[in-house]
């Protein structure tokens, strides 16, 4: 029988019974930004095949929930509320409700043990998910403020500063959403806590402040996206005090970097279960 040297082997590789030193390292694994992109534009091409119908429902809804109070409403302060929070709902329809949803199931799936094996880092599948689910959330909510802004004669001019609100108050909501999926023990208890936030949302954020009794004012102020909506209403006056909407839209921001990190916790724990 012939013996075929170990160089000549395919490959390069050793014969049987050979060491050949170290194991090699395996690559390191990937930095936070490259990955995050990755997970974003991922997450964001799911969302635009399979959440197109919800967005939908989402504008329909807010902007339904308008026209019945423009039979209540006559404008004013509580036209600004009506309309501001009608179109920070969108945000919380799809940043809280569908996120909380979608890593509830995910974890109730064992699709976390996917996203587990690859070499990214927790905070990068975190922020990617709630980076698309909020920036899908745009297009239905400029809708919304435009329709609102023309129901109640209300002025175009400052609906600019969406593209501070949103990001902030997506950001916070998403963290919060995902948080939420994350620490359900079951994916109908993600659902149900995500409906929960949802309708919170809507019942202290669209109905004006000052018609709701003191203990509900409360917890209006413990709700993120209140200060998104309170940012958005005070652009519509003749003349904007632009230190409080700063101010609301830094408390939207500090609160998002909490319930991002929390989310990135909740990751890491679901994770390693």
């Amino acid at each position: 029988m012939t013996v075929v040297p170990a160089d000549a082997l395919p490959g390069g590789l050793p014969a049987a019974g050979e060491t050949t030193g170290p194991a090699a390292e395996l690559g390191p694994r990937a930095r936070l930004w490259p990955a995050l992109a990755a997970v974003y534009r991922a997450q964001l091409s799911r969302a635009r095949v399979a959440r197109i119908p919800l967005l939908f429902v989402a504008t329909f809804q807010s902007v339904g929930i308008m026209i019945l109070m423009r039979g209540v409403v006559d404008g004013g302060d509580e036209a600004q509320a009506v309309v501001a929070g009608s179109a920070v709902l969108v945000v919380a329809f799809v940043a809280l409700n569908l996120l909380a949803q979608y890593f509830g199931q995910l974890r109730g799936s064992g699709g976390l043990d996917h996203y587990a094996t690859l070499p990214v880092p927790p905070a990068a599948v975190v922020l990617g998910a709630a980076g698309a689910y909020a920036s899908f959330t745009v297009p239905g909510t400029v809708v919304t403020a435009v329709f609102g802004c023309l129901l109640f004669g209300l002025p175009l001019t400052h609906l600019w500063v969406l593209l501070a609100v949103i990001p902030l108050v997506g950001a916070a909501l998403a963290g919060l959403g995902a948080a939420l999926g994350l620490l359900a023990p079951r994916p109908e208890l993600a659902t149900l806590l995500g409906q929960l936030g949802m309708s919170a949302a809507l019942l202290l954020g669209v109905l004006p402040a000052d018609r709701l009794p003191q203990a509900v004012r409360f917890a209006r102020d413990l709700l993120p996206s209140t200060y998104g909506v309170e940012a958005l209403a005070r652009t519509f006056a003749t003349q904007p005090d632009w230190a409080l909407v700063l101010a609301d839209l830094a408390v939207c921001g500090a609160v998002g970097v909490v319930s991002l990190t929390v989310a990135t916790w909740a990751y890491r724990r679901a994770a390693v279960r």
